[in-house]
């Protein structure tokens, strides 16, 4: 068995994934690279099927037909071998360094008889012709170089939560709780971090620069533009997101309101984009998550409505809108993302 299962989903990659994968080599036989060839219509699958040849006892490829992000996860996580599961996205890479200590740290946790679900690292916001790179910490919320439960969580910071980049989980923890994201959508890794998390009951945190964590293509799902025309992509996760948990059977405080925290910001994120793209069937649709939200777990809506920024995206009309948009652009700079 390996220790480390790392999943590489590609479509049309041709330009930047050798890049990425470069990065993951140096993991030796610990790792298994899975390279998801997702439909592919450039040299992508190539690429990957050569890799596989120059390191047949490393790189495994999986060729199938295109089903988007999601279906790559699955995929990998359908066919891992590794003890542990990370995602490493085509256009993203690792630091050599911090990668080299996590596998120190994993291979010490596993040899002295430690059962860890999460890993949690850093990572570092790369973004196209900034020279100041943004790296989002968790220090002084996390305990660091131990293994923790939830109870030893402070309270997170808004613009500070645990996202895909961040995350390595156990194997069979994502399989025991039936992780199955949905196929040609978007935005599926908030899926990926969320929905195993009441799972989780052992946590460690290595304040590495693991993961880097590039933004710059006017392609990419996170483009503004890129996500109001997929806007219905992003509303169909935050309402899984809505569906996957009680949060109020959450036993574990810490663990609640952290999922709280977090399904609060993806539904604001939801919100903005719908009121940015400024058409009246967007407007529509942002009455209708919230009533759909309502309709699930009231008290969650008023949870979620009564908050500094639930109350925020409701100011009503123009005026209110355009406040709204302000303080979300201020918020942006905050946080990284502009």
């Amino acid at each position: 068995m390996k220790l480390l299962t790392i999943t590489v989903p590609c479509y049309n990659s041709q330009d930047y994934m050798k890049r990425c994968i470069d990065s993951l080599l140096p993991g030796g036989e610990d790792v298994e690279i899975i390279i998801v060839d997702d439909g592919s219509t450039d040299q992508t699958g190539a690429i990957a099927d050569e890799y596989a040849r120059k390191y047949p006892s490393i790189v495994r490829v999986i060729h199938q037909e295109n089903g988007g992000h999601g279906a790559g996860l699955n995929t990998g996580i359908n066919h891992a071998t590794g003890l542990y599961f990370k995602v490493v996205d085509s256009d993203d890479w690792v630091d050599l360094e911090s990668y080299r200590k996590i596998l120190h740290t994993l291979r010490s946790l596993c040899g002295g008889g430690c059962i860890l679900d999460m890993l949690i690292s850093n990572f570092v916001y790369e973004k196209d012709g900034q020279k100041h790179k943004r790296t989002m910490r968790y220090t002084g919320i996390l305990p660091k170089n131990q293994l923790f439960g939830w109870s030893k969580a402070k309270n997170f910071n808004t613009g500070r939560y645990i996202l895909m980049h961040s995350v390595i989980y156990r194997t069979q923890l994502l399989r025991d709780c039936h992780l199955i994201l949905p196929r040609h959508t978007f935005y599926v890794d908030n899926l990926f971090v969320y929905v195993p998390l009441p799972y989780v009951r052992t946590m460690y945190y290595l304040d590495v620069d693991f993961y880097r964590y590039y933004i710059g293509r006017e392609d990419q799902s996170v483009n503004e533009k890129v996500m109001i025309q997929r806007i219905d992509q992003q509303i169909k996760v935050n309402k899984l997101m809505i569906d996957s948990w009680d949060l109020f059977k959450l036993q574990n405080r810490h663990l609640r309101n952290y999922m709280m925290s977090y399904l609060e910001i993806i539904t604001v994120i939801s919100t903005v984009m719908l009121i940015k793209s400024g058409t009246p069937e967007n407007l529509e649709k942002k009455r209708e998550l919230w009533t759909y939200l309502k309709e699930k777990d009231i008290r969650l809506f008023h949870k979620l409505r009564k908050r500094i920024m639930g109350q925020i995206v409701h100011l009503p009309g123009r005026g209110g809108r355009q406040i709204t948009l302000a303080i979300y652009k201020i918020s942006q700079k905050v946080i990284g993302f502009n």
